[in-house]
């Protein structure tokens, strides 16, 4: 009842382009999603023709959760304190940055899938044998109401220039029998941290700079080239019930 359908991406191809340099402020730092923030340096002087990009072949996993669970989940949480409380960090975050505080809010929908990406990844890495830095996230979230159909979803791929990228260990994961399983085995993990009752407790407040709420390295958080964000926007009181006062779990298992 919660999945719509998944998906296994038995070929994938990953096609990176160097379009530019930056410093200090990155792809996944959430400042260079605004290009007129970002002052990027150009490759030439003049309007190249060309670019220099790699190309990596890989497999991987979608999944979609179903849209009126999403949509029903997100009307039980609307002003939820601890999604106001991510939300009010990611305006006081890019004010200190000089940044429009009214952009690059995606919503709660956003907070529930990167989290359960991020858990997910977690546990398929465990159980196929990649390194976990080598699985990546790609978060497919679009709230209703606009001009485009929303979207709940989220790809778990890995991609490499050689063959480690289409061993099949990833795809074999998404069927029914094993997916299901590890499912489950994430969401047990998630309901309990090591770093409980800290971790669960944890919202930022005005003195913080911190864009997550129950998550820590001991739970959610994962390599710098897994995570698509940063490990930001993260909360696994959005998942499963946890030690948290507050509950806005989205499986009520």
């Amino acid at each position: 009842g919660f999945l719509e359908r998944t998906v296994l991406v038995e070929r994938l191809r990953v096609v990176t382009a160097m379009c530019g340099f930056t410093r200090i402020d990155g792809p996944d730092s959430g400042v260079a999603s605004d290009e007129d923030a970002v002052q990027c340096a150009p490759l030439a002087r003049e309007l190249p023709k060309w670019v220099p990009a790699a190309e990596a072949r890989g497999e991987g996993v979608f999944v979609q959760l179903s849209e009126a669970a999403v949509a029903a989940w997100e009307a039980r949480v609307s002003g939820s304190p601890r999604i106001e409380a991510i939300r009010l960090s990611h305006k006081r975050w890019r004010e200190h940055r000089g940044l429009d505080p009214a952009a690059g809010w995606d919503g709660a929908r956003y907070v529930l899938l990167h989290s359960l990406s991020h858990a997910l990844a977690t546990e398929l890495a465990l159980e196929c044998g990649y390194s976990p830095a080598s699985v990546q996230e790609r978060i497919y979230a679009r709230e209703p109401g606009g001009s485009e159909p929303p979207m709940a979803g989220l790809l778990i791929y890995t991609a490499a220039s050689d063959s480690e990228g289409t061993l099949g260990g990833l795809v074999a994961l998404g069927e029914t029998q094993s997916l299901g399983r590890l499912l489950s085995q994430a969401l047990e993990r998630c309901g309990l941290c090591s770093a409980d009752p800290l971790c669960a407790e944890h919202v930022p407040d005005k003195s913080e700079d911190a864009l997550h709420n129950a998550s820590c390295h001991a739970c959610l958080f994962v390599p710098e080239t897994t995570c698509e964000r940063g490990n930001r926007y993260l909360d696994r009181a959005t998942l499963v019930r946890t030690l948290s006062a507050d509950q806005i779990e989205f499986f009520t298992l």
